[in-house]
């Protein structure tokens, strides 16, 4: 394993009186075979956070944050950066994700005691060469699985944000918890509403790309399964839980809601996870308010809209998500009419690649069918169609402008209304992207006057 450390690091530990160690998921994947071209390496020793920033800054490490309540110190060094902690251990008042109380120690054993599972809770002597276990973390690395290195009620009862740790970690290194385990979680699943916002969602995000961390297939799913099954998705997500054991129609589904929401982000890419996600989260709202799925889709976006206000999503994120949400269920049935179809992804180009990824998620998500979507044969076909037509897809397409307009007598305030109306007739052939027609288009339609 030394050979994963840079000459410089080493040379740091040989420099401390005192072994510097690499602890948690470094040395964790390091056992259990699992590579990432962006690993996390923490290191920690038996030692005052005060002595061991000396060294450092004498090793030509920069020396970014010290937190002393902690013992942690940031440092950096071009491209390497690490944490180092003292070795401590913490005193929790219940569900708080900080420390009321701090004792450092040089105990390896009450050091390993303060974090969370025992694969990460094994140590590894940077200079010496040797792995120190503590608590047994190599034999669980080597079963897979997750433990925690106390009772998993003491251990979730501390911090809160470790219900969402168990399902990251679980879904990025496949490593399986316990019964014991998920029943500590389960216990404490409460707690999670007492960690703030911007936490869970970071956690929440990475499970929902837990794949890419080692690439391991269905990653993002079996991480849900995990928030399901020890009830955090309940208290984190409650809108969209409420679709257990919800049925739908058996001629299209095979799942409830909620299993459907989950598989769909099975088979969704990634850079639609949270859409799929909640995709159908209106409907609970709607089967318990009117008995039916009726208007889900225009339920849904505001219930998105909420939900990603309540987690502090990007606002951008959040607003395409709403935004897919709402357009999911367009020509569902594959009666629209071509020219309808045309101006409705003229309307919404932007969102149209997404939300073909999205359609086709949902469709596979239905009944483990992963045949391409009629709805995206459609549509897609419509697209390529007014492609090689040479049509214009975007204002920025058309061969008339805003100025153009003016110049022809058009109101400043009319002039966005007129441009998209012109696109739209180009779309369905009333009219060539030529400007001289183009103009004419407007003045005798009357798009001046509206």
């Amino acid at each position: 394993m030394k050979n994963l450390f840079s000459q410089k690091l080493i040379e740091l530990a040989k420099s401390c009186p005192y072994p510097l160690y690499a602890v948690g998921g470094r040395v964790r994947d390091f056992l259990a075979g699992l590579e990432t071209s962006k690993p996390d390496t923490d290191i920690c020793a038996p030692a005052d956070a005060e002595d061991f920033v000396e060294r450092a800054k004498l090793s030509g490490y920069r020396i970014d944050a010290v937190y002393k309540n902690t013992g942690t110190v940031k440092l950096s060094c071009g491209e390497e950066e690490y944490e180092f902690t003292s070795f401590r251990s913490d005193e929790y008042i219940r569900g708080e994700h900080r420390p009321v109380k701090t004792f450092f120690t040089d105990d390896i054993s009450l050091d390993a005691k303060r974090r969370d599972f025992k694969c990460n809770a094994v140590y590894y002597d940077i200079c010496g060469g040797q792995f120190k276990d503590p608590l047994g973390g190599i034999a669980d690395i080597k079963a897979k699985i997750l433990t925690t290195v106390d009772k998993p009620e003491k251990v979730f009862g501390e911090d809160g944000l470790r219900l969402m740790r168990l399902a990251r970690i679980s879904a990025e290194t496949g490593f399986a918890p316990t019964g014991e385990c998920l029943a500590g979680a389960k216990a404490n699943a409460e707690l999670i509403a007492d960690i703030s916002a911007e936490r869970v969602w970071a956690e929440l995000d990475r499970i929902l790309h837990a794949d890419l961390r080692y690439g391991r297939e269905y990653a993002p799913f079996n991480g849900l399964l995990v928030l399901k099954n020890t009830g955090v998705l309940k208290v984190i997500l409650p809108e969209l839980a409420l679709g257990e054991n919800m049925g739908q129609r058996k001629d299209i589904h095979d799942y409830d809601v909620l299993e459907h929401s989950l598989r769909c982000v099975l088979y969704a890419d990634k850079s639609i996870r949270l859409s799929a996600l909640l995709h159908d989260v209106g409907k609970p709202y709607c089967m318990l308010r009117d008995g039916n799925f009726y208007a889900h889709d225009r339920e849904g976006a505001r219930i998105v809209q909420d939900i990603c206000t309540r987690l502090k999503v990007p606002k951008k994120l959040a607003e395409r998500c709403a935004k897919l949400t709402e357009l999911h269920m367009y020509d569902l049935r594959g009666d629209a009419g071509v020219n309808k179809v045309r101006k409705f992804i003229i309307k919404n180009f932007e969102y149209f690649d997404e939300l073909m990824l999205l359609k086709q998620a949902d469709f596979s998500a239905c009944k483990d069918n992963t045949s391409v979507a009629p709805s995206v044969v459609k549509m897609t076909g419509i697209l390529n169609k007014m492609k090689k037509e040479g049509l214009p897809l975007t204002l920025k397409d058309l061969a008339v402008k805003g100025n153009d307009l003016i110049d022809d007598g058009c109101p400043a305030n009319l002039v966005g209304k007129t441009l998209q109306s012109l696109l739209l007739d180009c779309a369905v052939g009333q009219v060539k992207n030529e400007k001289a027609k183009l103009l004419a288009r407007a003045r005798k339609v009357g798009y001046f006057s509206i």
